[in-house]
């Protein structure tokens, strides 16, 4: 293909280059050439990709004790003499036993607030003597009760509990897969879904690869998180791929532009609406960051603010850079698509050929003109379809339009 399934840069008006950054995004005329320059995406995806699949084999996962089993110990957060906080549990615990928890959480809020520590697995003998050092140097105690070392409670966690929840996690992640694959299929086409399953496994592989590379503690709450950035980014695919759709209806029967040009054209007149969606998205989870972790100190509410960050992100990025150009080379792969984009191209010379003799035609591939002509073209599709009915004279009263007929 000489001109790589017809550059969108083709279609690029004078009038959209003068015109500034935001105005382009909002008119969405398709002045950012994406798909045109969809090598360079790959390039950015690959490299990302490799890197987090090189760190996940050969870093790891920095797993919580719910993954590799360990000690938890709770407390009430307060004492007669005021709010007990996890700084204060920290340095006790470190000064007992000579090393850091695991973490060290506020849980809950107001007056059945409590502190969790979570280490690896302790002894009987150290587990005694954490408690012993807590009940001297804090004194918890309970609402409205009085301070003991009963307060103060231990329990076991076995590493299986996270297996199990990954195990699940898994089972679901196939499950989601499958009939998203199955659904964008029938709904759109096989291309189609086949993009949109590549996007999400860049966002899965993207997300798990930064948890690597950071080395942020992996916890069930985390692969509950990871989840539920793939309906997000699915959503953000389906709706640029549905005016794909709606934009390349009837287009093998077209020399206006190229399917590569009309894909691109879709992901500029979606691309306002994927960014603000992404940022009235992220808004919530940021807050959640703040307030869960800065205000309240809940680890829970950490783990998934963190993950839904990254894979909203990643997903984001992914449906605008990779999803359409990833659809746009499998569907150049048929031949009926790889010959309209030769006619065009053809028309094109032509058309050039044409001008520089002197009879100067209008400029077709202008993108007003190639929206007004498509838009005429859908009309007059829609009215060869659709049945013409003379309207009777009780619709047309009903519709407040004459009838023809004279009132007396």
């Amino acid at each position: 293909m000489a001109n790589e399934a017809g550059s969108t840069g083709d279609v690029v008006t004078a009038k959209s280059h003068k015109a500034s950054v935001f105005d382009r995004l909002y008119t969405g005329t398709g002045a950012f050439d994406i798909v045109g320059k969809r090598k360079r995406w790959y390039v950015i995806f690959g490299v990302l990709m490799l890197v987090c699949v090189a760190s996940m084999v050969f870093r790891g996962f920095n797993l919580g004790i719910d993954f590799e089993g360990g000690t938890k110990i709770q407390l009430p957060a307060a004492s007669a003499a005021g709010p007990i906080s996890t700084d204060q549990v920290q340095e006790v615990f470190t000064a007992t036993l000579n090393r850091e928890p695991a973490s060290v959480q506020q849980v809950g809020t107001g007056a059945n607030a409590t502190i969790q520590i979570k280490s690896e697995t302790l002894s009987v003998a150290d587990v005694s003597r954490v408690k012993d050092a807590l009940f001297e140097e804090l004194r918890p105690q309970p609402p409205g009760g009085e301070p003991s070392v009963a307060q103060i409670s231990d329990s076991a966690v076995s590493g299986t509990w996270g297996g199990q929840i990954s195990q699940q996690a898994l089972i679901a992640l196939g499950v989601f897969l499958v009939l998203v694959t199955i659904f964008l299929a029938l709904y759109f086409e096989k291309w189609m879904a086949v993009a949109a399953l590549g996007a999400l496994i860049h966002d899965v592989v993207v997300t798990m690869g930064v948890y690597s590379l950071v080395g942020f503690e992996v916890t069930p709450a985390t692969v509950i998180g990871l989840l539920t950035i793939l309906g997000f980014s699915l959503y953000d695919t389906v709706v640029v791929f549905d005016k794909v759709k709606e934009n390349t209806r009837g287009l093998l029967g077209l020399t206006r532009r190229t399917y590569a040009e009309a894909a691109n054209l879709a992901l500029n007149q979606t691309l306002i609406r994927s960014i603000n969606t992404s940022l009235f998205a992220l808004l919530p989870v940021i807050g959640m960051l703040i307030v869960g972790v800065g205000l309240l100190g809940v680890g829970t509410l950490q783990d998934l603010a963190l993950v839904q960050l990254t894979g909203m992100l990643a997903g984001v990025l992914s449906s605008i850079f990779l999803a359409t150009p990833l659809l746009v080379d499998l569907k150049m792969t048929e031949p009926k698509f790889k010959q309209q984009a030769e006619r065009v191209a053809l028309r094109r010379a032509n058309a050039a050929r044409k001008a520089q003799a002197g009879a100067v035609e209008p400029d077709l591939t202008d993108d007003e003109s190639l929206d007004g002509e498509l838009r005429r073209e859908k009309a007059y599709a829609s009215a060869a379809s659709v049945p013409v009915r003379n309207p009777k004279a009780g619709d047309a009263r009903r519709t407040g339009r004459p009838s023809g007929k004279k009132r007396r």
